[in-house]
């Protein structure tokens, strides 16, 4: 093939993830060390001789880690065997202190379930091949450097034991935003599950598998012949944390291997680093085959019934039915809905709002208000959770009209946030009572009387010369004056 014909192949881009999730559990998958990290907590002092692989030490299965792991599989509309068995996962690492892994091979705890997601408008379904359970390893601490370039690596083991569910997707993804728009959807569900905790260190890690083929090899659907797929190597990328992260590795191994394509030159089936304060991959091994691993039966853990389980653990309502829900229900917009359903303390927050008033007006001040609030000072909504009665309250004054939705918005809620007292307590101190229609009156003549220029503006018909002196009345008012009355009174008196 010559070298133009190299660079005038048309390529389509193949992904498929790993997921790794860690758990929300007390303790670890087959021990009873805490996984809760203490500030202070010493490096391998949450440790014991199950999770370090001593000899004679037996694994015992976490009850909780299977429940959540068949909520998981229930979430993702995925089947649920009568029988599911461990085995061991043999390599060596230095983060692995048994030298193997106990895992999940041929009878996973979940299969061929689904997820939906949409990107630009367009709705696509992205298959889940399995879901299965497995212990975590223990993590680096590279010192000097990042993996490639450090001057020495240390081992902690406090996480190895940590029960994970390895989340393994079909080769379904065209680009890497997708990626990014299904770990949002993913970690969103988890989260509505309740098994998951994103701000724990570590909670959500990714290994992506990347491949490029000749587009005509993808169809109309977007499926790929089984013979493209096994035609073209694939590179697989670690240490991925983050959905932002994911795009961005992904994003850089497309063009790092289109490029190698149209230079002809083979890509390498090989694993490789993602540094993300570099923003490259790094080649860090040749890729391993599942026969490299060695597989076989744990014999220490017995097969697992579970096939009853599916029915008997309950899982909540989800993201994209309570969306569903909130418009019909609540008659909101897609994008208020979805704002509103963002987490499930969110959701929760806001139909407790909405039990006192009218939905429209819960939803402006929740997911307006108090969310773009929220996010300015980098708090979120379980920071407040707690004064759902002071909040619910200040909607009270603006919807009795005792303070005017100005001041509500700009002067009362942001010192709730900021100085933690209640929005009665605030009104009083700052005087930001509604102003009477006398007080109103007031304010609208001593704004005529000092702005003679503004006034002869308005007798000559330009629209601005209300508006500024509308402005000036709720100057003088501190905001307390509604400005529909302002406007009223205005033109009574210019035009009288």
């Amino acid at each position: 093939m010559t070298a133009q014909a190299v660079e005038q192949r048309e390529l389509a881009v193949v992904i498929g993830l790993e997921v790794h999730v860690q758990l929300e559990t007390a303790t670890k998958i087959f021990c009873g060390c805490s996984t809760r990290a203490a500030e202070d907590e010493e490096p391998n002092s949450r440790t014991c001789p199950v999770c370090l692989g001593l000899p004679g030490a037996l694994p015992v299965l976490n009850e909780g880690a299977v429940e959540a792991a068949v909520k998981i599989g229930k979430a993702l509309s995925a089947d649920i065997p009568e029988q599911t068995t461990f085995h061991r996962k043999n390599y060596y690492y230095p983060d692995l202190p048994k030298n193997f892994q106990l895992t999940q091979y041929d009878a996973p705890i979940c299969a061929n379930g689904s997820i939906e997601i949409s990107v630009e408008g367009t709705r696509r379904k992205i298959g889940i091949t399995r879901a299965h359970l497995e212990e975590d390893p223990g993590s680096l601490q590279h010192k000097g450097g990042s993996i490639d370039t450090a001057d020495y690596t240390l081992i902690n083991y406090n996480r190895a034991g940590t029960p994970l569910v390895e989340i393994v997707t079909e080769p379904d993804f065209r680009s890497p935003a997708e990626t990014r728009a299904f770990l949002a959807k993913l970690e969103e569900v988890l989260e509505y599950l309740g098994v998951f905790d994103p701000t724990r260190d570590g909670s959500l890690r990714v290994d992506a598998n990347i491949s490029l083929v000749d587009a005509e090899a993808v169809d109309e659907d977007g499926e790929i012949s089984e013979d493209a797929l096994r035609s073209a190597n694939r590179t697989e990328v670690k240490n991925i944390s983050s959905h932002k992260g994911a795009e961005k590795a992904l994003a850089y191994e497309v063009t790092r291997q289109r490029n190698a394509i149209q230079r002809g030159r083979a890509v390498e089936q090989e694993t490789r680093h993602w540094d993300e304060s570099r923003g490259i991959t790094v080649s860090m091994r040749s890729k391993e085959e599942e026969k490299d691993y060695r597989y076989f039966r744990e014999a220490d853990i017995p097969p697992l019934e579970v096939s009853d389980w599916k029915e008997r653990i309950p899982i909540p309502e989800l993201p994209d039915a309570r969306r569903d829900r909130f418009e019909a229900e609540y008659g909101l917009d897609a994008e208020s809905a979805s704002k509103l359903t963002s987490t499930k303390e969110v959701a929760d927050f806001f139909e407790d709002v909405a039990e006192s008033f009218d939905p429209d007006l819960a939803a402006t001040w929740v997911a307006d208000n108090l969310l773009g609030e929220l996010n300015y000072r980098d708090m979120e909504i379980t920071d407040v959770a707690d004064r759902l009665d002071e909040f619910t309250r200040l909607i009270e004054l603006v919807d009795a009209e005792e303070v005017t939705t100005k001041n509500a918005e700009e002067i009362v809620l942001r010192s709730m946030l900021d100085d933690g007292n209640d929005p009665d307590t605030i009104i009083d101190r700052e005087g930001l009572g509604k102003a009477n229609d006398d007080e109103i009156v007031g304010f609208v003549e001593a704004a005529i009387d000092e702005n003679p220029d503004a006034v002869e503006d308005y007798h000559d018909g330009e629209d601005g010369a209300l508006n500024f002196l509308v402005g000036q009345v709720m100057q003088k008012s501190r905001g307390s004056a509604d400005p529909g009355t302002a406007n009223q009174v205005l033109r009574e008196q210019l035009d009288g």
